[in-house]
């Protein structure tokens, strides 16, 4: 079998599953943010952080729910990393520097999961399971919980009630993110991924000297990892270590995990709105992007260039040989276009023009199909963009989902989609003008450059995947990239709710013959355009320095 036609086979096979999945657990998760049950587990939390469930919020204490318990989950977070030292089940590693316990709390917090420091080396047991395993649930619940939000904010009319966000973390993480890690985790521990306690133990002498590696519950973190699109890794080599990922249906199954729950919302999306058809609009603007990034992507690294590629069957410089070129490039884009950022392969040695994917699938907004929750937040507000663009053509007032788009909602959509482009471009100019951050670079030219720009659009774009060239552990990289996680994530947020609290506060208009029919192929073929041409825009000049430089030259 060429693998060529290997890879097609594992990304039909990754389609079907999909599919399967798809109406089953988008039913579910809308049943579990519409119900007004509590179960008991649920009612201790509550009652242990002196919370009332059925208390309805409108934006601005919403937002201080999401701001509250995240700023108290990075104080916690830091304080761990410092005490690791006097912790048991340390390993003997010692407590972690000031500036990166900072940043690993804020990406970590943040759902981002950048790691500027080796896994296997750094975090004892205490670290990786008490906080970062319990950061990958609470932080994808609070994803999910501002995108439940604005569906709300469509779904409801005359007044400001978005719901209770306490109620819809808790559900989130208690109903949704753990029963599937459950099994998930089962499931990869039956293909080989580890899960102990294991100390630190040597597996054999190389050249001289004795190799040593941890044990860790590992399948148990891999799996909401992947689910909660996370990606922080157990490990430095990530979902690349044969602890981590052992097999080829381990590395599909994880893929499965990164883009079930971010597809699934979209019928979420569309049973809470009353309009399925709504829900596929947003399904298909996903779909297609995904898909067509993917395609693209395995042409850049299965084009030969030489006898060397020929030989190989294409670029395989840096990808494992358990998944060759195919699987690499799939996992490569589902991690790109969602917040993910776990790798199976070292992104930096992917062709020029490869690694240009990569950036662009971030730089878009991660919402094809996204994060779990920021995915779809950042696709409907594309989706009100296209609106209002639709009716500057038409010369009338823009609406989507029975609401009118005004100046007030289409300034709280443009703020959210200026916000991390001036992130990642103002920062990504401070490393390349300041004397000492490029010493960081492993390369020169266009591809180190492409480091730095991947650093930080992964930072603020609250991905977490990195080049591997670009050496982060620095003042510098671990201060500017976890204020960039911190602002990329929680500031979109605040015009997300707000945009949320302003449409539950409208009166319904009624559809007309005049009225721009968003769950048309006419629709979605003008959000995909829309979508691809204010990123252009935004970061063709970037690109053009970095990747496009490097691809053209090869």
């Amino acid at each position: 079998m060429s693998p060529v036609f290997a890879g097609v086979l594992q990304l039909l096979a990754l389609m079907a599953a999909l599919a399967l999945a798809y109406r089953p657990l988008g039913d579910y998760m809308a049943k579990v943010y519409s119900s007004e049950k509590h179960y008991r587990p649920e009612k201790w939390i509550y009652k242990a952080i002196g919370a009332n469930p059925s208390a309805e919020m409108r934006w601005p204490a919403y937002l201080r729910g999401v701001l509250a318990f995240s700023a108290v989950s990075v104080l916690f977070l830091y304080a761990l990393q410092r005490a690791q030292g006097i912790l048991p089940g340390s390993l003997g590693f010692s407590a972690i520097d000031p500036d990166q316990a900072f940043n690993t709390a804020a990406s970590f917090v943040a759902n981002t999961n950048w790691q500027s420091y080796y896994g296997e080396q750094a975090m004892g047991h205490v670290v990786q399971t008490g906080g970062l395993a319990v950061q990958n649930f609470v932080s994808a619940a609070v994803g999910m919980a501002v995108a439940v939000a604005l569906v709300r904010g469509f779904a409801r009319s005359r007044t400001g009630e978005l719901g209770n966000f306490w109620s819809d973390l808790v559900r989130g993480t208690v109903r949704i993110l753990l029963p599937i890690s459950v099994i998930g985790a089962v499931v990869l521990v039956a293909c080989g991924a580890i899960q102990n306690f294991a100390g630190i133990h040597e597996v054999g002498q190389f050249m001289g000297g004795s190799q040593q590696w941890n044990g860790g519950a590992v399948a148990s973190q891999e799996v909401i990892k992947e689910l909660g699109t996370n990606g922080g890794g157990y490990f430095n080599a990530n979902s690349a270590h044969p602890f981590e990922n052992p097999t080829p249906l381990s590395n599909l199954f994880e893929i499965f995990l990164i883009l079930v729950i971010p597809f699934a919302l979209t019928r979420t999306f569309g049973r809470m709105v009353g309009s399925l058809r709504q829900g596929y609009a947003i399904l298909a603007t996903m779909a297609t992007i995904w898909l067509g990034f993917t395609a693209l992507m395995m042409w850049t690294e299965f084009a030969h260039h030489g006898p060397a590629f020929d030989i190989a069957g294409g670029a395989m410089e840096g990808k494992e040989t358990r998944f060759g070129i195919g699987a690499s490039a799939i996992f490569s884009v589902a991690t790109t276009l969602t917040s993910t950022g776990a790798v199976n392969s070292f992104h930096s040695s992917f062709t020029g023009l490869g690694g240009g994917i990569q950036l662009l699938g971030m730089q878009l907004g991660e919402i094809a199909p996204g994060g779990v929750g920021s995915g779809l937040y950042g696709m409907l507000i594309m989706a009100i963009i296209a609106v209002f663009i639709a009716g500057l053509m038409v010369g009338r007032t823009p609406e989507y989902l029975g609401k009118k788009i005004g100046t007030q909602q289409i300034k709280l959509a443009a703020c959210y989609i200026l916000i991390t482009p001036a992130l990642v471009l103002c920062f990504t100019a401070a490393a390349m003008a300041l004397p000492t951050p490029p010493h960081s670079m492993l390369n020169s030219g266009a591809h180190g450059f492409s480091e730095v720009l991947y650093a930080y659009t992964s930072g603020a774009n609250n991905n977490g995947s990195a080049f591997a060239g670009l050496n982060a552990d620095t003042q510098w990289f671990n201060s500017t990239i976890g204020i960039a996680m911190l602002l990329g994530r929680f500031l979109p947020m605040v015009f997300v709710l707000a945009l949320a609290g302003s449409l539950a506060e409208q009166k319904p208009v009624p559809e007309t013959a005049g009225t721009l029919r968003t769950d048309k192929p006419l629709y979605t073929g003008l959000l995909v355009g829309t979508i691809l041409i204010i990123t252009g825009l935004t970061y063709f000049p970037a690109l053009a320095l970095g990747p496009l430089a490097e691809g053209l030259a090869s």
